[in-house]
């Protein structure tokens, strides 16, 4: 039984890590779990293995399990998709995607494996190894981003979605920036023990550098938060209101129901427009419409003309939009009872989603992918900021999971935008978790900018988030249900003179020294073993 378990350890280890950081998160939010979770993984690879021949391969596959393990659990929401369509591939969306992502987990692996202190008795040691171990997580989460058109969902500080007075350093590194505080400090967390029992065991202590510094940069983090929270900028109040109308995916585009819709929304805005006084914008979600609104043939545009042209308040709504033979996923703002529409085309595309990657590459696949994804939107390329009718607003026309993408965000506040809105559709996952943790990740979007945000979904969750990622108002009923159809209503408050944040100015510098921090210690490693 001892020789199995010997065997067996690391990869349990490796598994728990994956399950740990899954825990993390929406659903279940043990966010606390996140100061823990990489000591399981981090142990099985510095103190497993002696004597395989290729230590690093092995390393790098405790990583990419996992990962797999992660991913294939943190994104079962995918899932969702199988039920809609009735189609059993479409259930293990999320193992397929893992077995990318886990090669990020394997990277860091791989890299921690070579930078095991020999002891662990000197604080400079441990906190250089947690600095180049927190570096390199940053670096693979940052190019988890990007890369391949990149899926950045729940990176480590993600998991501190929920904690506000943590978050607050975020205008300054971006949510990498507690992703590497949380790295760090899961290094130093198995450092520490395995330095006791060495001193304990040789009656030799010592200050316990490491420890004491670590522990003052988070009670820092929480005691700058606190400070930040209290200093708010002077603000004006907007109102605002957000439609959830709840429509079924298959029932949004199928005309047998195109009716039903337009009655939906119209009963819905009603309901916010009784309001005294009425909001100054009216928000519905992502493609609300069943077919293109600017088209003045289709049924949405003489919908929505007879419905602004008889109200005082700015629509804004997401449709679909043709120009030139190119299909968009886009946003319009309406305004002066229908004479103004303002529009901004998706920039930021989900692939598998709205296009299919190399599609006439791949014949053969594409012709699979078709079933779901017929046709490929086009990206738009303006960070276009719309103006409410009230002049002093100004704003960021987000739409799905843009929200969740930092560096394209702060790209419309660079534009001017002082109220961040996002129209999303999460119906296509059913009333799975994904709409939380689309929610977890977009909250950063408030700090990282110091702008509010405002929410309107098809299904959930729809809701107000101030400056601070403090979500203050949610659309939930009495069970905390936030899948039902309704309305939210309520006051934003806009800042008067918007201040640009450090990371608005400068972007993902953080992460980028994090980049650079990695690379000098990959080339080091292989110097060192050159030598040897």
């Amino acid at each position: 039984m001892l020789p199995i378990l010997k065997k067996s350890w690391p990869w349990l280890a490796a598994t728990a890590s994956g399950l740990l950081i899954t825990a993390c998160f929406p659903p279940f939010n043990q966010s606390w779990l996140c100061w823990i979770a990489l000591t399981p993984l981090i142990a099985a690879i510095w103190f497993s293995g002696e004597n395989s021949r290729r230590r690093w391969l092995r390393n790098l596959l405790l990583g990419y399990l996992a990962g797999i393990v992660f991913f294939t659990a943190g994104f079962g929401w995918l899932g969702a998709l199988g039920d809609l369509y009735q189609n059993l591939f479409l259930h293990g969306l999320s193992l397929l995607l893992s077995i990318y992502l886990g090669l990020h987990f394997a990277f860091w692996s791989w890299l921690i494996g070579f930078i095991k202190p020999k002891t662990f008795t000197a604080s400079w040691r441990n906190l250089l190894v947690a600095l180049v171990a927190a570096c390199a997580w940053a670096t693979h989460e940052w190019t988890r981003g990007w890369l391949f058109s990149g899926f950045g969902w729940n990176g480590l500080g993600v998991a501190l979605h929920a904690e506000w007075p943590m978050i607050q350093v975020a205008e300054f590194t971006g949510v990498v920036g507690l992703s590497f505080a949380v790295a760090f400090a899961n290094i130093i967390a198995v450092t520490t023990p395995l330095r006791l029992f060495a001193e304990a065991r040789t009656h030799r202590m010592r200050p316990h550098f490491d420890l004491t510094l670590t522990m003052v940069g988070i009670v820092a983090l929480l005691a700058f938060g606190l400070h930040r929270v209290q200093h708010s900028a002077p603000a004006k109040t907007v109102r605002v209101a957000a439609v959830q109308a709840s429509v079924p995916q298959l029932q949004k585009f199928d005309p047998r129901f195109t009716g039903e819709v337009f009655e939906r929304f119209r009963r819905l805005s009603e309901i916010a427009l009784s309001a005294n006084p009425p909001p100054d914008l009216l928000v519905w979600p992502e493609s609300s419409m069943p077919d293109p609104v600017r088209d003045q043939n289709s049924e949405s545009y003489r919908f929505i003309t007879d419905f602004s042209g008889a109200m005082k308040t700015d629509l804004m709504l997401g449709t679909l939009d043709v120009e030139d033979g190119h299909d968009y996923n886009a946003a319009l703002l309406v305004s002066n009872n229908g004479e103004q529409v303002q529009i901004y085309r998706k920039i930021h595309l989900v692939p598998f989603g709205e296009y299919i990657p190399l599609r006439h590459s791949f014949p053969l696949f594409a012709a699979v992918a078709s079933t779901w994804v017929p046709g490929d939107f086009t990206s738009g390329t303006k960070h276009t900021v719309f103006n409410l009718t009230n002049a002093d607003v100004r704003v960021a026309p987000l739409i799905c999971f843009e929200d969740t993408v930092g560096d394209l965000v702060r790209r419309f506040v660079l534009n001017g935008a002082n109220l961040l809105v996002d129209v999303t559709n999460d119906g296509w996952f059913l009333h799975s978790f994904g709409s939380r943790q689309h929610l977890a990740n977009a909250i950063f979007r408030c700090v990282e900018n110091r702008r509010p945000m405002v929410r309107a979904a098809n299904t959930g969750v729809t809701c107000f988030v101030n400056e601070f990622g403090h979500v203050t108002q949610i659309l939930q009923d009495d069970t905390g249900n936030t899948f039902n159809e309704g309305v939210l209503t309520g006051e934003i408050n806009i800042p008067q003179e918007p201040q640009l944040t450090f990371y608005t100015r400068h972007g993902e510098w953080f992460a980028k020294f994090c980049v650079v921090v990695t690379a000098v210690a990959i080339l080091t490693i292989f110097l060192l073993r050159r030598k040897l």
